[in-house]
């Protein structure tokens, strides 16, 4: 990276919550910075504001005072875009308008210096329309932060239809001195994460719309089962159901309607209700009185003792910790074969979960199921999720339950609900990350960083496809697809090469 750059004036326009984080990172790297905002009242509150919170963690203790006063001391306020001229780096943070944004950059571009890049924080616009604005586009790139800006690690670098190799590569060598990991992608609609992460809350708003379970069980199923550190609609509440339903319209409309973006109708009805999460007081949940606990469904505890004759059948290298569990804990005995994963209770079935019913599973193959749900970590999730057939009798059930709960978990049992939650959640995940991949919009390395850093995901949905295998991914999807007549859950290209070794060497290493 040339030394202007890693050394020179930083601009940052906006002085929103964003804005002004950038602002903190880049001061914090060693930059001047100057702060623009239409309004320069707000330019001089976000600058005091900051100033506020840092003292108070200097007095808490919490931060050095000479380094947060000499973090301090390098920002500074600009009144006009004048001021700006001579800065090496523009980082743009306004609202979320082509028009705005276009104009901001034209202006920009009679300004500042021919070598100065510019950077667009933008979460939903092309880069390629922004940077068409420009006389020299291949200066532009996206700059894609996560909120909040100085704490959350991840940048997602958009390169436009014109960007260029040489501003890509100053940019990732900036984002590496400011102590962020960047990934690299193309300007498609969402980018990486904000694309990839639509079934996240897809899948549970879908199932809140089918009744499956309230909101609390649902979010217990994800979290504390399936291992993501929030639930989706404890999340949406954070986030703002406002925003987070407009990503995914953004997302949908771009897509032009495809129907595996199909915004929420639920979540569309809180919108409308301005029910919009922590910041209005109430969302999914409720924060303008005090907090009640919250009821989550689980089993209650059987107290019958444990089924004499646990068996596992099957190839279980993908589940291998929850065989050992299930050695160590009930003492089951192992018949390795080829067949997919699952046991025997005495006379009941219990498997993972594949898209289809218990009660299909049940008529197929003769037998009382029980079908679980995936978990990131079976060895140490506190609780799991079932779904029962409706043939079943309730000892059958009681088999299932008794020896998952001799595990140590807590068992949430679900209605017969296909793919049940975190297994249709990952599924679609990977299945739309691979997406990513077969499209160039990113690497797959980068992708799957992109949502351990950027949304904190238990595993990257890549890595934890190939290792639960991409056959399964693709079954499920297929299942769904067949149980909901729907295109939501068509299985991508890439998934039907990765499920197949033989035409595709090497898809399950």
């Amino acid at each position: 990276m040339n030394a202007p750059l890693l050394n020179g004036q930083v601009a940052v326009i906006g002085a929103g919550t964003m804005g002004i984080g950038i602002a903190q990172v880049a001061a914090a790297a060693g930059h001047p910075v100057r702060l623009f905002d239409i309004a320069p009242a707000a330019a001089q509150r976000a600058i005091d504001d900051l100033a506020r919170r840092l003292r108070q963690r200097v007095n808490g203790g919490k931060a050095d005072a000479a380094i947060t006063e000499a973090l301090l001391a390098r920002l500074e306020r600009a009144d006009s875009l004048d001021q700006l001229a001579d800065c090496t780096l523009v980082i743009e943070a306004v609202a979320e308008n082509l028009a705005i944004k276009q104009g901001l950059f034209r202006d920009l571009e009679a300004l500042c210096s021919p070598t100065a890049l510019f950077a667009s924080n933008t979460s939903s616009l092309s880069i390629t329309a922004i940077a068409g604005a420009l006389q020299h586009p291949a200066r532009m790139a996206g700059l894609h932060f996560f909120n909040p800006a100085p704490l959350m690690k991840l940048v997602e670098i958009v390169s436009g239809l014109e960007t260029g190799a040489e501003t890509l590569a100053a940019l990732q060598a900036l984002a590496q001195r400011w102590g962020k990991q960047s990934v690299v992608c193309r300007s498609t609609p969402g980018f990486i994460v904000n694309r990839v992460a639509r079934p996240f809350y897809a899948e549970t708003l879908r199932a809140l719309e089918e009744r499956v379970a309230d909101a609390a069980t649902l979010d217990a199923v994800l979290r504390d089962a399936g291992g993501f550190a929030m639930g989706p609609l404890q999340l949406t509440d954070l986030i703002g159901q406002d925003v987070n339903y407009a990503v995914t319209d953004s997302v949908y409309q771009a897509f032009y309607q495809d129907p595996r973006f199909t915004p929420s109708l639920v979540q569309q009805e809180l919108v409308a209700a301005g029910r919009l999460g922590r910041k209005s007081g109430r969302g999914f949940y409720r924060y303008d009185a005090p907090r009640s606990a919250t009821e989550i469904a689980f089993a209650s505890p059987v107290q019958a003792a444990l089924p004499q004759h646990v068996t596992l059948h099957g190839d279980w290298s993908s589940l291998a910790d929850l065989a050992e569990l299930l050695i160590e804990n009930a003492g089951a005995i192992k018949q390795p074969g080829q067949t997919s994963p699952h046991v025997t209770i005495d006379d009941v079935t219990l498997m993972l979960t594949n898209g289809k019913t218990a009660g299909q599973l049940a008529d197929e193959r003769g037998t009382p199921v029980v079908l679980f749900d995936l978990c990131a970590d079976y060895a140490h999730a506190p609780a799991i999720a079932i779904s029962c057939a409706a043939q079943n009798d309730a000892q059958h059930n009681a088999k299932a339950i008794r020896l998952l709960q001799s595990l140590g978990k807590q068992v949430i049992p679900l209605p017969d609900y296909p793919g049940l939650l975190t297994m249709r959640t990952l599924a679609m995940l990977a299945n739309e990350a691979l997406d990513v991949v077969n499209k160039g919009v990113a690497s797959a390395e980068d992708t799957d960083l992109a949502m351990l850093r950027g949304v904190n995901y238990p595993r990257g949905p890549l890595a934890w496809g190939a290792a639960l295998g991409w056959h399964h991914i693709l079954t499920t999807l297929e299942n769904l697809q067949r149980y909901y007549g729907e295109a939501r859950y068509r299985p991508m290209p890439l998934l039907r090469r990765y499920a197949s070794p033989a035409s595709f060497p090497g898809a399950e290493r």
